[in-house]
């Protein structure tokens, strides 16, 4: 009997690393693609619509069995979650908690693969960041990453669940429409001198997208899934002088 393509669900698949990593899995041609976002979509066939403020994921896992899901969605803004905290925790935790639940209702051997953020570290005394660092979230977003890694952590204890998490650093590519190298961009548009604010000297360690997906995908296939939390980044530190300097 013929073996058929593994079925990969990716939740958030219009969001920025949502939107690649579905782009990759349909490029690739080796896995059968499941996409999963709040905004309407009358092309795609494997295309489900959610409510992103009250997601209902029973329905989702009732109709189809996935080998994967992979959770690209929430929202991504730091500064947004100082203003909206009570919409960022729903999108960051607690939607992460209910697609857990219909997973341990209807599929509990879908391995569960949730995008977290460096922004669980918070302002780290040494480096490099290990996955053993402390924990010092410093925004609300922070908190609900944590939050949400914790989550991913339960459902394996307690449930069996296969999860994992992970801490991505300082993601750009195209489309990216926020954060530093967008911002640089804008300004650059409309004048020949830029200000930036703070010192310059604070670092950040940047990763292109492709790698990000690179690594979700030597997650997907390597990774022991017992509610482990594992760093993406590119392993440089960098200057932000040096990063708009190179801009």
């Amino acid at each position: 009997m013929k073996k058929g393509k593994m079925k990969i669900l990716v939740i958030g698949s219009n969001g920025f690393i949502g939107r690649n990593v579905a782009q990759y899995i349909y490029n690739s041609g080796l896995y059968e693609l499941y996409e999963c976002d709040v905004v309407v979509d009358y092309v795609k066939p494997n295309y489900h619509l959610i409510d992103a403020t009250n997601a209902d994921y029973h329905t989702i896992f009732q109709k189809t069995k996935f080998e994967v899901c992979i959770n690209c969605s929430g929202a991504a803004s730091v500064p947004d979650s100082l203003i909206n905290p009570l919409r960022d925790f729903t999108l960051n935790t607690y939607n992460v908690f209910k697609l857990l639940d219909a997973i341990r209702q209807y599929q509990p051997d879908c391995r569960f693969i949730n995008i977290s953020s460096a922004a669980v570290y918070g302002n780290p005394q040494t480096l490099p960041i290990y996955e053993q660092s402390d924990l010092n979230p410093i925004s609300p977003y922070g908190i609900h990453k944590a939050q949400a890694e914790q989550i991913c952590k339960m459902f394996h204890d307690y449930y069996k669940i296969p999860t994992c998490s992970l801490r991505v650093f300082s993601a750009y590519g195209p489309e990216l429409k926020k954060q530093l190298y967008w911002d640089l961009f804008q300004k650059a548009k409309n004048t020949d001198s830029i200000t930036m604010f703070g010192t310059g000297t604070e670092t950040r360690d940047f990763i292109y997208i492709d790698d990000v997906v690179q690594a979700i995908f030597c997650c997907l296939r390597n990774t022991l899934y017992q509610g482990e939390s594992i760093n993406v980044a590119n392993g440089e530190e960098i200057t932000i002088n040096n990063a708009v300097s190179t801009f």
